[in-house]
């Protein structure tokens, strides 16, 4: 049952990250904190690091506290809770910045109905540039208007 219980708890966790993704993207990057993202619309730099990168950091750091919550405080869902924002975590990572924005040159023949549905929905967000008026959305479901043949 135990067992049971952690992987329902990962995969809670999993599918609420998608709901925190276009939460944290809508109401925060394009929020407050805008001077953080705005380089990840238009580059103003030559660095391969992004200032949005940070958002990857936050989401590690709860992540990490969760394991050490489960490890050294008793958090017994901590464990698959810090699984699933970790998972969610490397997923988000392989479909926006390797698949999508190729920060590393992988996966560039993906031709497949979810890959075409997720770059269009990407580039119709990328279409502003500014903070206001993008189309905000999680990344891994994007609306199924984008994926039409």
């Amino acid at each position: 049952m135990n067992t049971a219980l952690w992987i329902l708890i990962f995969l809670i966790t999993f599918s609420v990250m998608e709901f925190m993704a276009w939460f944290t993207h809508k109401y925060i990057m394009h929020g407050f904190l805008w001077s953080l993202h705005k380089d990840h619309h238009k580059k103003d730099h030559g660095s391969w690091w992004e200032r949005n990168d940070l958002f990857f950091i936050f989401y590690a750091v709860v992540s990490i506290s969760c394991f050490i919550g489960w490890q050294y405080y008793g958090f017994w869902a901590g464990l698959p809770i810090g699984l699933g924002i970790f998972a969610y975590g490397i997923a988000y990572f392989m479909v926006h910045d390797i698949f999508i924005h190729q920060r590393f040159k992988l996966f560039r023949n993906a031709n497949n109905w979810y890959a075409r549905g997720i770059r269009r929905a990407h580039k119709i967000h990328h279409k502003h540039l500014g903070k206001e008026d993008g189309e905000c959305f999680g990344m891994l479901i994007p609306p199924l208007k984008y994926f039409k043949k």
